[in-house]
């Protein structure tokens, strides 16, 4: 019997990372024939991340450009992917969250008529400004997926509210498994700065701050309360991987330079990030991943926004919406940092994000779908479907 052709599309860093391992999962299975395309929305940070897994793409479109808009993005994802179509013929498109590669990835697979298989399905803000342009992304792709392999039992009750009940598979999510192959007891980082803090002893605090959404006055408030928290904890070190975007790096200059425990390093590759993260005593973000990360390493979060997609974290304690007022993020750092209780409730909380099987649980369920599977995939949880 013809192996299923099955193709991974995505383009930034974040889908990268929780796409990878996927990708690799449905290279292994005899019942399906993999294939790769990357769009290159995040040239550099992506390649990191293709290094790392051992990843090399079979198509790559290369649509970066300096100060790309959400318009030429999503336009050239488009074009580009019609003549991959064309050629690698795919039974199934798979896109990931909430990217313009994903809403471009899915609608061109949808002019082809071919089926879209959403991985991270689900999630919600109920606020179509925030995040930016995401929240709208993963709506639209929900209308246009046939399969969506949601994380969570709250991701999916958010798609049965708006009658999307059939090809949905609770699976946990995939950045779960790729943990699992990233961090290394004895790892060295690149940075002699990393290298040489010392997590043991002192309070170090990963910082990642990076949303569109957050451009302008809140990315303001929020460097201005990351400064108050360097000055008013002696045993802070925060670090800070800075992002390649052009407002995000001339914030970050302008409000965190010339501080002696202030370390703002170059971006770093998965590896790194998540060996920090493992090493670091505290996380204060905007970005996504690092909610479902963190927790699975027992490190307390900060959510830098005014929401979050991800409230399953929220109420299971590991993280808290400490917003993009510079007061209430500085009241909410410091409690975290001087309340030995309080901070351990959250780092001692469960994760409700996976358990290191979500590929296989995904390609369970395509292999199922398509009736090369007699039995149906497991759910998150180990409960049958």
């Amino acid at each position: 019997m013809k192996r299923l052709k099955v193709m991974t599309v995505f383009g930034t860093r974040p889908e990268a990372i929780k796409m990878a391992p996927l990708a690799l999962e449905l290279s292994s299975r005899p019942e399906l024939e993999a294939v790769c395309c990357v769009t290159a929305q995040h040239r550099e940070m992506l390649d990191s991340v293709l290094d790392i897994f051992g990843l090399k793409p079979d198509y790559d479109l290369n649509v970066m450009e300096p100060r790309q808009t959400l318009s030429t993005i999503a336009a050239k994802c488009l074009n580009g992917m019609d003549g991959v179509l064309e050629q690698a013929r795919p039974d199934l498109v798979l896109v990931h969250g909430d990217t313009s590669t994903t809403f471009a990835g899915a609608l061109a697979a949808f002019y082809h008529k071919i089926p879209v298989g959403h991985v991270e399905a689900g999630l919600r803000t109920y606020d179509k400004w925030s995040p930016y342009p995401e929240e709208i992304n993963r709506k639209l792709v929900g209308a246009i997926a046939d399969l969506h392999f949601c994380p969570t039992v709250a991701n999916r009750d958010n798609l049965a509210r708006e009658n999307i009940t059939k090809g949905v598979f609770l699976t946990g999510n995939t950045v779960i498994d790729a943990l699992q192959t990233t961090i290394v007891k004895d790892f060295a980082f690149r940075s002699d700065i990393l290298n040489d803090l010392d997590y043991v002893n002192r309070q170090v605090i990963l910082i990642t701050c990076h949303r569109r959404e957050n451009y302008g006055q809140p990315m303001v408030n929020i460097m201005t309360a990351l400064r108050r928290v360097a000055d008013a904890f002696p045993e802070a070190e925060l670090v800070y991987p800075v992002h390649l975007s052009p407002v995000v790096q001339e914030a970050a200059h302008k409000y965190l330079d010339n501080h002696p425990r202030i370390h703002l390093t170059s971006p770093l590759d998965v590896r790194e990030m998540h060996n920090l993260m493992a090493r670091c005593h505290l996380v204060m973000t905007d970005s996504g991943g690092l909610q479902e990360e963190a927790p699975a390493l027992g490190k307390p979060v900060l959510v830098l926004r005014k929401e979050t997609e991800r409230p399953e974290a929220v109420a299971a304690g590991t993280v808290r919406l400490a917003g993009v007022e510079e007061e209430v993020i500085f009241q909410m750092a410091s409690r975290l940092l001087s309340d030995r209780a309080e901070y351990d409730k959250m780092a001692h909380a469960a994760n409700p994000y996976g358990d290191g099987h979500a590929c296989r649980r995904i390609a369970d369920a395509i292999i199922w779908h398509f009736g090369r599977r007699e039995t149906p995939p497991e759910e998150f949880g180990n409960i049958p479907l």
